[in-house]
Order: structure tokens, then C-alpha cells, then sequence
């Protein structure tokens, strides 16, 4: 058996800039993982068969990105191997933390060295985009700057903060998020060195202090915050530091000066929600395992 590890991740800011013909929205974010991650079990089979379990959720196969990611890169190769995944999650479902993506990734990654696939990073992240538009960043393993519809990257390097992230358990429709007709969809477009400056300076002060002079938000946290458990998470992390939704769940998180400010936040917030004390990383821990020796 061998274990590989599936790091979360957070949207720094998450705007939709237009919409494509297709319906397929056209996304700029900024995304570093953080070091909260589920743990994958891959054992090898002598057969093609694919099995995958979770540990405290059930996952249909049809449903299930680890078995999909799998399938896909068993098509893609034409090898006939096969593999017993089982995941420890300890990333929460529907947070918006990229639990789902992260493992889908964690297991092309893993099973291109397995099964000595061979492929190179740009040709696994050609097959993640087939699984999810936050699979491929999984893929690359580094901060990035995100466009298009999840597949244009572009490394950066961010400070690596320490964040306190709370879950209201509380699980929200990604579809239906990009259906709703409040959402904003025309976000004037950003460039990176601008929003790096501002990383730098405003947003930083103002993640910290004041969040209403910030340039960049997250387009879904309106929408997410009719919901009371969602609102009553923000409410909470507002008394320290201006929280942020990340991706289109409902997991919040919120930079902190260092990790002891962090502990004290946590503490703080109400024993409803699932709170995590995380360190920003921009190097995912999954690509120490990828690389060939």
C-alpha cells in the first residue's frame, strides 16, 4: 500500500468575467492549497478493476472523481492494470475546499507513477480538465493564477499566511450557485501583477481589517449567505478578521498573523460550525510524490 496525500485549497478571490457560448462561465481567481488533506490508499491489482472506498461518506462509482480519474487515464493509456483506492477524507464535502478535485488529481498523479504511465504534467492536466475545472491546478501542484474555464494557469508565488477556515455544514448546489440570477457574471478582468500589488498591500490589510474597500470578492458569497448557518459563520470571523468564501461552497476562512492568532480565533468561533486551523502552502505536498527519482 502505498499513501498519498490530497491537499485542500482556498479561491484568494473568485470573479466571473463572461460566459461562453457553451454556457461554460469564464472564471479569474487566485487558488494556494492549504496544508489540511485527505489521505489516498492505492494498492496495485493483477486485473483492470478499479475499486475506490471513502471513509465516512458514501460515494457512488458513477459519482466518485477518484474512479472516474482512474478510468480516464486507463482509457488515455491503454494499459490494462488496476488499482484498490481507499480515501481518508478529512477534507469537508461541499465546503467549496476542493476535496473532490484534490483527489481525483492526487489519483492521476499517483497512478501515472504506479502504473508507469510516463505521461507529463501538461498531458495529466489535458485529462483533469475532463474531471472538473479545479482538477487540473490539483495536477500542476503550485499556486496559480486561474483563467478560462479552470485550465489556464499561471504559477505565482503568494505569502504562505496562516488561515483560520470554518465550515457551517452546510452543502450548496454548485449548479444551481452558477444558476442563480443574482450572481455577477461581468467582472471587469484583472491582470496578475495588479492583483500580486495588491496581494502585497491593500488586499492583505484589508482581508485583515476592513473588507469593504477590497477590489477583488468572491462572486457566490452573496448568494451563499442566505443561508442563516452561512451568515452566522461570517458574523463570527468578522469580529477578527474579514472572512472570505472559497470556491462556490461554504467554507470560510479568514488570514491570520500568525498561527497562535489563528488558535484564538478558533477558539472563539461557535461549536455549530467545523473549524480548521490551516497554513496557506504554494507548493502542493502531492508533487514530492509525483516526481520520478
Amino acid at each position: 500500500m502505498q499513501t498519498w496525500p490530497a491537499p485542500a485549497k482556498l479561491n484568494l478571490f473568485l470573479h466571473i468575467t463572461g460566459q461562453r457560448e457553451d454556457g461554460y462561465h469564464l472564471l479569474q481567481s487566485a487558488i494556494q492549497f492549504i496544508d489540511l488533506c485527505d489521505q489516498l490508499h492505492f494498492n496495485l491489482r493483477d486485473d483492470n478493476e478499479i475499486n475506490c472506498k471513502n471513509s465516512n461518506v458514501a460515494i457512488s462509482p458513477e459519482d466518485d472523481l477518484c474512479v472516474k480519474a482512474a478510468k480516464l487515464l486507463q482509457k488515455q493509456t491503454g494499459l490494462p492494470l488496476g488499482i484498490d483506492i481507499e480515501v481518508q477524507k478529512n477534507i469537508p464535502i461541499g465546503a467549496g475546499l476542493g476535496g473532490g478535485s484534490s483527489d481525483a488529481a492526487t489519483t492521476l498523479l499517483a497512478l501515472n507513477k504506479l502504473w508507469d504511465c510516463g505521461l507529463a504534467a501538461p498531458e495529466l492536466e489535458k485529462i483533469a480538465i475532463q474531471l472538473g475545472a479545479d482538477v487540473p491546478i490539483f495536477v500542476r501542484g503550485q499556486a496559480s493564477w486561474v483563467e478560462g474555464v479552470g485550465e489556464k494557469l499561471t504559477s505565482i508565488t503568494l505569502e504562505e499566511l496562516w488561515y483560520v477556515v470554518v465550515f457551517p455544514k452546510v452543502h450548496l448546489n454548485t449548479q444551481q450557485m452558477f444558476a442563480d440570477p443574482d450572481l455577477t457574471r461581468n467582472c471587469s478582468p484583472l491582470r496578475i501583477r495588479d492583483f500580486l500589488l495588491m496581494q502585497e498591500g491593500e488586499i492583505l490589510e484589508g482581508l485583515m481589517q476592513d473588507s469593504k474597500h477590497m477590489k477583488t470578492q468572491n462572486v457566490f458569497e452573496p448568494i451563499a449567505r442566505r443561508q442563516p448557518a452561512v451568515e452566522r459563520a461570517f458574523q463570527c470571523l468578522d469580529q477578527h478578521a474579514s472572512a472570505r468564501l472559497t470556491g462556490s461552497g461554504s467554507g470560510i476562512f479568514a488570514p491570520c498573523s500568525s498561527k497562535q492568532h489563528a488558535e484564538e480565533i478558533a477558539a472563539s468561533c461557535a461549536k455549530e460550525f467545523s473549524t480548521y486551523i490551516t497554513k496557506g502552502i504554494n507548493r502542493s505536498p502531492v508533487i514530492s510524490f509525483s516526481e520520478y527519482n
